[in-house]
């Protein structure tokens, strides 16, 4: 499927499935309401409307800082059928990292959750850009309300002639160090991810009902909750609360999901539950997916064992959209990324952008149509990422002589002892597959010499005595992944500092050695 040069994703995405009369089919369902795509067609034409009256003119950015409920795709879609652009904001930031973002976008208006308006109040004097402050759901008080302004606004609104190549909304990237870019994304880039990924490599189907525990202002959960599900039609399930595993068993078991997409930690911790079963989980599952960081193959094997679905683990990016690497639902490898699919290219290379062979570390190159159209005023970092075609992933593989691809960490996360590559997420592997361990970490440390050596920081499971584990662990390491990757230190801890999509913040544990 080619995409035309004037094309807008709402028009396609979403109106698309009334045309092809779907539009009685519940589209997305919440803890209070659902909305078929009738009516999510319905309220983005209001929701369009809604911002002519406010005077928000096409290119011009506003910003969502909104909980996983049905108003989150009125307002995005309402906005992209305008050829407004959306900016998808976490919710799980600081106060000091809203004032950054909304004065580094530029944003016009900003439509807040009334749960989370308290994080933003403070700030919201020093926007110099920002006109309109507009309540969703709730009490708006001071401000304006979503629901009156979406109610008064005309039904009928002639969809914004957008360009394939235009703007279509913003995500920030949740990078480890310095403050976080803003990643531009053009109008034809779901419609990829969807024909790519979703068709390509889940098969989706009108009759699915998805569930993604990664949230919608996150590029892999907006994938696997709008722009995958919409392209056929199925069903998405929204949970605005933060998932832990007993909210993600009960909605699993209540809703009945066909598609679950989920992170590492998330399994992991689910499987550590004691209510997880399949009674207990979806008697409709047929996949299960993980993205955001590569799934430890002891979580893969575990999971399938104790619910028998497998899961399909792959590696994507906010830069590229959604997932460009992956394990099929034919050809499962644990501890592997699985192997390229169509409509992306793969390249490993050193140092010295040279292409390494089979078996050799590499920095992981990615080619593809979904990739986003730079950063937001970060012309340098632009131009270290977005290599013409080519986009830098910050990822370490190696490639097997059977095409798999297994992960070896951020390129910065890397080490060498004793003049060898070691990779963190290896020796993490090995850790968490010895049953007294729930997760790990692994960095560089320096020993009293000087020289450098892995350091663990372990949590262990429920009720796990640490005495002479560390002993034990350093041998179950040395015999899993040789002799010179054992940790020379271990640090049992409560938890691992993450960001909000699950992966470990291991640069916080580096700066916390002396």
């Amino acid at each position: 499927m080619t995409c035309p040069r004037q094309y807008n994703a709402a028009a396609d995405l979403l109106d698309h499935n009334i045309e092809e009369g779907h539009g009685g089919k519940v589209a997305f369902i919440d803890p209070g309401r659902s909305l078929t795509y009738d009516a999510l067609q319905a309220a983005s034409c209001k929701m369009a409307n809604l911002l002519a009256d406010l005077r928000i003119k096409s290119e011009t950015r506003i910003a969502m800082l909104m909980l996983h409920t049905v108003n989150f795709p009125i307002v995005f879609w309402g906005a992209v059928r305008a050829g407004v652009v959306p900016v998808c904001l976490n919710t799980l930031l600081t106060t000091q990292q809203y004032e950054y973002m909304l004065s580094d976008s530029r944003a016009e208006a900003l439509f807040v959750s009334d749960a989370l308006l308290p994080a933003v109040e403070p700030i919201l004097p020093n926007l110099k850009f920002l006109q309109h402050i507009v309540v969703v759901g709730g009490d708006a008080g001071d401000y304006r309300s979503f629901d009156d302004l979406l109610l008064a606004a005309a039904d009928a609104f002639e969809t914004a002639d957008t360009c394939a190549d235009e703007t279509a909304f913003w995500l920030y990237s949740s990078g480890s160090t310095g403050d976080p870019k803003g990643v531009r994304h053009v109008h034809s880039s779901p419609r990829y991810v969807a024909q790519h990924y979703g068709r390509g490599i889940l098969g989706i189907r009108h009759d699915d009902v998805c569930f993604s525990a990664a949230k919608l202002f996150f590029a892999y959960g907006l994938g696997a909750g709008m722009a995958v599900p919409m392209s056929v039609g199925a069903t998405t399930i929204l949970l605005p609360d933060r998932p832990t595993p007993q909210s993600v068993l009960e909605l699993l078991h209540r809703h009945q999901p066909t598609i679950f997409f989920g992170v590492p930690t998330l399994y992991a911790a689910m499987l550590a539950n004691p209510d997880c079963t399949p009674a207990n989980s979806s008697a409709r599952l047929r996949l299960c997916v993980s993205a955001g960081e590569a799934l430890p193959a002891d979580v893969g094997v575990t999971w399938k064992e104790r619910i028998g679905v497998d899961i399909l683990d792959g590696i994507g990016s906010t830069e590229m959209l959604h997932v460009f690497l992956s394990n099929r639902p034919d050809d499962v490898r644990y501890g592997t990324s699985g192997k390229p699919f169509d409509g992306y290219e793969l390249r490993l290379v050193n140092e010295n952008a040279q292409d390494v062979g089979t078996h050799e570390i590499g920095e992981l190159l990615v080619c593809g149509g979904s990739a986003a159209d730079g950063y937001w005023n970060q012309r340098e970092k632009s131009r270290a990422t977005f290599e013409g075609a080519w986009v830098r992933t910050g990822d370490k593989y190696v490639r097997d002589g059977e095409g798999y691809y297994h992960y070896c960490g951020r390129t910065d996360d890397m080490f060498k002892v004793s003049g060898r590559w070691v990779s963190p997420f290896e020796v993490e592997q090995a850790l968490v597959s010895h049953p007294s361990v729930l997760e790990a970490a692994v960095v560089a440390k320096q020993d009293s010499k000087g020289l450098v050596k892995p350091k663990a920081f372990v949590v262990l499971n429920n009720g796990v005595d640490r005495d002479g584990l560390f002993e034990t662990l350093k041998v179950h390491v040395k015999s899993s992944v040789g002799a010179w990757k054992y940790p020379r230190w271990i640090e049992f801890v409560s938890a691992l500092p993450k960001t909000a999509t699950g992966k470990i913040q291991r640069f916080k544990l580096r700066e916390g050695l002396s």
